[in-house]
């Protein structure tokens, strides 16, 4: 088994020449050549021999072979077939480990937990799939109990956010988890060194959706038609993706208490069920 210890700048460039490997940028390859970082990630994880770990793009394994000494089965899905190989390789002695070479989209849960229905996501995510996984799982069933990522700081600091900065992304996370920022990670701690820094997330699953809502995809559909046009005042956004009359739209902030002129970002989730509501009230009344 591969050492426990973090492979250094220069040892993940050994590794990958040996190997016949570049870091693919398409891929968001950068990999982990930090200690400590790699210690907060498995620590906030609280892993134990109960748990079930699905990592996503492992990468070299650094991550990989800290969480199969802590969990009792770790799934490690690998889009990079090369990588894929290099990893089944070099952490075969690993019994409680399972290397998936597929794309993670196209995977079903079913396909990953093999009957099991209780697990973890434990990932360095590469940053263009991020906000895809991150839906995957939290719109999934069963929902994993906990999320322990790596992303970009951006991203990271959107998701996190409080009425006045929301994004459609921060709605669809917030509906289903509690998410908080447990590290800011500096780019110097990867390989190659990316041009962004990075934070680690946790995301603690809440047991039921943040608000109460009476149909879960036409509640996002309001909220996607809210920050169709993020820009514009929330009159003139809600108008335009609702295709709805602007003395109709008026009609529905007005009962929901919600200042035409704010913008989509200000809204809390309350509010949005609130409007959500309104909006499937005044359906119902004209198919009356």
């Amino acid at each position: 088994m591969p050492d426990k210890e973090t492979l250094s700048s220069a040892q993940v460039k050994k590794l990958l020449r040996q190997s016949g490997l570049k870091a693919k940028k398409s891929l968001g390859q950068n990999f982990l050549v930090d200690d400590a970082v790699l210690n907060i990630i498995v620590e906030a994880a609280e892993l134990s021999r109960e748990d079930v770990v699905i990592e996503i793009g492992p990468g070299l394994g650094i991550l990989t072979v800290e969480l199969a000494q802590r969990a009792g089965n770790v799934v490690a899905v690998e889009l990079d077939t090369k990588l894929a190989s290099l990893l089944r390789s070099r952490l075969g002695s690993l019994a409680n480990l399972r290397v998936i070479n597929a794309d993670m989209l196209k995977l079903t849960l079913s396909q990953l937990l093999e009957g099991e229905n209780k697990y973890k996501v434990v990932a360095n995510l590469p940053y263009y799939i991020t906000s895809p996984v991150l839906r995957y799982f939290v719109e999934a069933s069963p929902k994993p109990s906990l999320m322990v990522v790596m992303l970009q700081k951006e991203v990271g600091e959107a998701i996190v956010a409080v009425p006045g900065q929301m994004s459609l992304l921060a709605i669809s996370l917030q509906m289903y988890s509690k998410p908080k920022i447990v590290s800011h990670v500096p780019s110097r701690c990867f390989y190659p060194q990316p041009k962004v820094d990075s934070v680690i997330l946790r995301l603690d699953m809440l047991p039921e959706p943040a608000v109460k809502v009476a149909d879960i995809n036409d509640f996002f559909e309001v909220v996607r038609c809210g920050f169709s046009s993020p820009r514009k005042q929330l009159h003139n956004s809600l108008a335009h993706g609702l295709g709805a009359k602007p003395a109709e739209v008026a009609l529905l902030l007005e009962r929901t208490d919600i200042d035409p002129k704010r913008r989509a970002e200000t809204l809390s989730l309350e509010e949005w069920a609130k409007l959500y509501e309104a909006w499937t009230i005044s359906k119902q009344d004209e198919m009356q």
